[in-house]
């Protein structure tokens, strides 16, 4: 008598990273056993089995048979993995790639500018891959991540509050955010997963609430338990102090201060309706 054949294991590309982590504890909980990949050999951890490989070479590494993978590394590098993946089994890839494709298309900087295009390109070459080896693909495109204490969002700007105890806001920071939690994220990654319908869709994944750049800002303040001291700086003093902030205040950027006026926001009304996408509002906790 034959053996029965293996069952097919989720694949977790990025498991060591935010989403990525938040994705494998959720499919463990779930009793699904997943199969995170890490560069560096990791501890122990109870439901999940860990593959030391580097994405670039994945084809070289023991890999199981495969049925779902999510992915949270660059989209050029997983569109390179495409054809070994699918060898291995894979039928259906969650990737994610970032609503700044459309955001920062047209950059004042030109190395941010260069850098979002070749995303735009990556994205579009690994749903070719993925059609081109008959697998059901589904691209999550977020705002802005954040969990606490891990993203370089919301926790520079908090790094930068606990530091200088004020943020330097140019205007009125009027711009409009939409703040995501990388657990809310893993959570869609998975419905979507389960969700055939979701086959061959790109979904925005904006946070639960949209507010104002100052309004984030200040929530970060709160969650910090420090009083809120945001200083408005006029356009016209912010050009010419920024050569002086960008080394004074680790983090900050010239083109990080010209969005504070810009609104980032995107409509989640797809993935509410059809993976049951259900983003917190923003009250992140630093304390």
């Amino acid at each position: 008598m034959n053996p029965p054949p293996p069952v097919p294991r989720p694949l977790v590309i990025g498991a060591t990273g935010m989403v990525g982590g938040a994705i494998l504890r959720r499919l463990a909980a779930d009793g699904a056993r997943p199969v995170g990949v890490s560069r560096a050999p990791q501890a122990a951890q109870a439901g999940v089995d860990w593959l030391a490989a580097d994405l670039t070479r994945v084809g070289e590494a023991a890999l199981p048979a495969l049925g779902a993978v999510f992915a949270t590394a660059p989209a050029g590098l997983v569109a390179d993995a495409v054809p070994q993946l699918a060898a291995a089994g894979m039928n259906r890839l969650v990737v994610f790639t970032s609503t700044s494709i459309a955001t920062k298309w047209d950059s004042p900087d030109p190395e941010e500018r260069a850098a979002i295009r070749r995303w735009g390109a990556d994205e579009a070459r690994l749903i070719a891959a993925c059609d081109a080896h008959n697998v059901a693909w589904t691209v999550l495109r977020p705002t802005l991540i954040y969990l606490e204490g891990r993203d370089g969002n919301v926790s520079r700007i908090a790094a930068l509050v606990r530091r200088f105890r004020f943020f330097p806001l140019m205007g009125g920071g009027e711009g409009l955010r939409q703040p995501v939690h990388a657990d809310d994220l893993a959570a869609a990654a998975v419905a979507a997963s389960a969700t055939p319908a979701s086959a061959g869709r790109t979904y925005d994944l904006p946070g639960g609430e949209t507010l104002s750049y100052r309004e984030m800002v200040g929530r970060i303040f709160d969650g910090l338990g420090m009083p809120r001291m945001i200083v408005p700086v006029p356009d016209w003093a912010w050009r010419l102090a920024l050569p002086v902030a960008v080394r004074v205040l680790p983090g900050l950027s010239a083109t990080m201060a010209v969005r504070m006026a810009k609104d980032m926001t995107f409509d989640g009304a797809r993935a509410r309706a059809e993976i049951g996408f259900q983003p917190r509002s923003f009250y992140p906790e630093f304390r």
